[in-house]
C-alpha cells in the first residue's frame, strides 16, 4: 500500500511538472523567449527587414550588414532595405506608427520613455543584456533601461558639449575662467557662443555646475511619475547668477553652430559633430577645450554639461525566429569592431569601452574634450517631454532681471511649471495645442485648440508669417505632436489663420481667415 501511495504521488509530481511547463510555454512572450543566448532554435533562413540609421551611416551600415552576413554561424541572411532617418526624427516616426517603423531604427536617449511607452521596442534577453552591460559605458547602459530590465543597445557615448576656441583671439591661459573669457572676447568685439535663451539642454550646465538636480523617475511602462528638481534652491540662484553674467554680455550669443565661426564667433559650445565646420572655419587656430568655471562670492563652480548618447532599438516582432536575427544583428551592429569604424569613417565616439580607450579615440581632440568634461556631466536619463520648454525660458528670465529677487522670481516661475506637470488633469493630458516661432514667441507658448467635432481640433485665429514653423502637440509636451509628418509645419504665406488637426488623419491644416 505504501509503495502504491508513493508511485501515485511520484505521478501526480510529474503531472504537475509537464503542466507547468506546457503553461510557461503557452503563456511566454515568444519575442523575449527568442532573445539571442537565451533561445537555441535554429536561426537559419532569409529575413527581409527595414534599417534607419542617419544619413551619414547607410553606405557603412549595408557594408556591415553584409560582412554579418558573410560571418554569422547561426545560416542568418539579412536582406536589408536601409532607410536615412535621424537619430532626432526616428521615436517620433516610430511612435507615430510602429507598425511602419523600422525593425532596426537609431534614435537619441531622451526619445527612450515614450518608446517603451508606445512597445516600440522589444528588450533584450538575459544573456544579450548581461554581455551589453559588461561591454559599455554604465552611463549608455543606464539610458537604455527601464527597472531591471533593458530594452535597446548602445551605439555611441559622445552627444555632450565642450567649447571650441579660436586660439588667435583667446589664450590658452585664460580657458579656464568664463570671466576671462568674455572679456576677451569682448574686447575682440568676438562673440561668445553658448546656447542659452533657446535650448535646456545646454542652460543646465550652470545648475550642474552648482549641484542642483533634475531626476525624474519612470514606472515599468515608461509613464513619469515624480522628479527630484533642486534648480530652485540656494544653489540654483548661484547658477543663475553665473549665468547672468554671461546673457547680460553683449558678445554673447545664443547659438551652438561651430558655423558662427564665420560670422565673427571666437568662442562656440557645442559638441563632436561640429568638429570638421570648426576646423574648417580656424585651422590651425582651432583650440579645444572642456568648459570654464565660473566665479560667485569668492568661489568657483565648473560648468557641467548633460552627457548622452544614441541606441538602436529592435521592433517588436510577432516572428520570433526573425525577432532572434535581429537580436543578433542589433549585438553585431553595436559590437566594438562596428563601433570602431563608425569612429574611424564618421568620427562618432563609441560606447564600448574598449573602443573608447583606444589609442585612436584618445587622440581625436573633440572626443579628448569631451572625456575631459566627462567629471563634470551628468546622464542624461528620461526626461519629460515638457521640461524642454519649461526650462528653456530661464535665461530670458534672468537676463530680465535687475536684482536678486527678480533671479529668485525666474526661479520660483520655473517651480511652479514643473509641480504642474504632475497635477495636470486627464483633460489636460489629453488636449491638443499649438506651438512654435509664432506670433512673437519661441517655441514656448502652447495657443489652445477646441474639439470643433469629433477629432478635428481648432486654435483660435492667429497671426502667421512666411517661413514661421510650428506643429501641434498633446498634454504641451513633446511625446506627442504633429506637423509635416514628423517635421515642422511651415507657413507659406503671411495671413490670419486657424491651425486645425485631424487626429484621425495625423495631419496639420491652415485655413485662411
Amino acid at each position: 500500500m505504501k509503495k502504491f501511495l508513493a508511485l501515485m504521488l511520484a505521478l501526480v509530481m510529474i503531472l504537475a511538472l509537464a503542466a507547468c511547463k506546457n503553461s510557461g510555454n503557452e503563456s511566454a512572450d515568444p519575442t523575449e523567449a527568442a532573445q539571442p543566448g537565451d533561445q537555441t532554435g535554429e536561426l537559419a533562413g532569409t529575413y527581409d527587414i527595414k534599417v534607419w540609421v542617419a544619413e551619414a551611416a547607410v553606405d557603412l551600415t549595408k557594408k556591415q550588414i553584409d560582412k554579418f552576413n558573410e560571418t554569422n554561424t547561426d545560416g542568418i541572411v539579412i536582406n536589408a532595405t536601409i532607410d536615412a532617418v535621424s537619430e532626432a526624427d526616428a521615436g517620433t516616426n516610430m511612435i507615430t506608427d510602429v507598425e511602419a517603423g523600422g525593425d532596426l531604427f537609431c534614435f537619441a536617449q531622451d526619445q527612450f520613455a515614450r518608446l517603451v511607452k508606445a512597445s516600440a521596442l522589444a528588450k533584450l534577453g538575459v544573456s544579450a543584456a548581461q554581455a551589453v552591460t559588461e561591454a559599455n559605458d554604465p552611463g549608455v547602459v543606464a539610458a537604455a533601461t527601464v527597472g531591471d530590465e533593458l530594452w535597446a543597445y548602445p551605439l555611441t557615448s559622445d552627444n555632450g558639449y565642450f567649447m571650441y576656441y579660436d586660439k588667435s583671439v583667446i589664450p590658452e591661459s585664460d580657458i579656464d575662467s568664463m570671466e576671462k573669457l568674455i572679456a576677451d572676447c569682448e574686447a575682440a568685439n568676438k562673440y561668445f557662443a553658448f546656447e542659452m535663451n533657446t535650448s535646456a539642454w545646454y542652460l543646465a550646465s550652470f545648475f550642474f555646475a552648482t549641484g542642483c538636480k533634475s531626476e525624474w523617475t519612470t514606472d515599468d511602462e515608461g509613464g513619469f511619475e515624480s522628479v527630484n528638481d533642486t534648480f530652485d534652491s540656494p544653489e540654483g540662484l548661484i547658477a543663475v547668477k553665473g549665468m547672468k553674467k554671461l546673457v547680460d554680455s553683449p558678445c554673447h550669443l545664443s547659438s551652438s553652430k561651430a558655423s558662427e565661426f564665420a560670422s565673427g564667433a571666437a568662442i562656440v559650445v557645442t559638441g563632436t559633430w561640429d568638429y570638421e565646420t570648426a576646423k574648417e572655419a580656424l585651422g590651425d587656430n582651432m583650440g579645444v577645450a572642456d568648459l570654464p568655471s565660473f566665479e560667485v562670492d569668492g568661489t568657483e563652480y565648473h560648468l557641467g554639461s548633460y552627457n548622452g548618447c544614441k541606441l538602436m532599438g529592435v521592433k517588436p516582432q510577432t516572428d520570433a525566429k526573425k525577432g532572434a536575427a535581429l537580436h543578433k544583428l542589433a549585438q553585431y551592429l553595436t559590437s566594438e569592431e562596428c563601433q570602431m569604424e563608425r569612429f574611424n569613417e564618421l568620427a562618432w565616439g563609441p560606447s564600448n569601452k574598449n573602443a573608447q580607450a583606444s589609442e585612436a579615440v584618445q587622440a581625436n581632440p573633440a572626443l579628448a574634450a569631451l572625456i575631459a568634461q566627462a567629471p563634470y556631466s551628468v546622464p542624461q536619463g528620461q526626461i519629460h517631454g515638457s521640461w524642454w520648454d519649461i526650462a528653456k525660458v530661464i535665461a530670458d528670465d534672468v537676463k530680465a532681471a535687475t536684482d536678486e529677487a527678480g533671479l529668485q522670481a525666474a526661479l520660483d516661475n520655473y517651480k511652479a511649471k514643473i509641480d504642474g506637470l504632475f497635477n495636470m488633469s486627464d483633460d489636460e493630458k489629453n488636449a491638443w495645442s499649438v506651438i512654435g516661432a509664432i506670433c512673437g514667441t519661441n517655441w514656448d507658448t502652447d495657443f489652445d485648440m477646441t474639439e470643433t467635432e469629433s477629432g478635428i481640433f481648432q486654435s483660435e485665429p492667429l497671426e502667421l508669417h512666411a517661413g514661421e514653423e510650428l506643429k501641434v502637440r498633446q498634454g504641451k509636451s513633446w511625446d506627442v505632436s504633429f506637423g509635416n509628418g514628423a517635421e515642422n509645419f511651415v507657413v507659406e504665406a503671411d495671413g490670419t489663420y486657424i491651425v486645425q488637426f485631424d487626429s484621425a488623419a495625423e495631419t496639420v491644416t491652415l485655413i485662411a481667415q
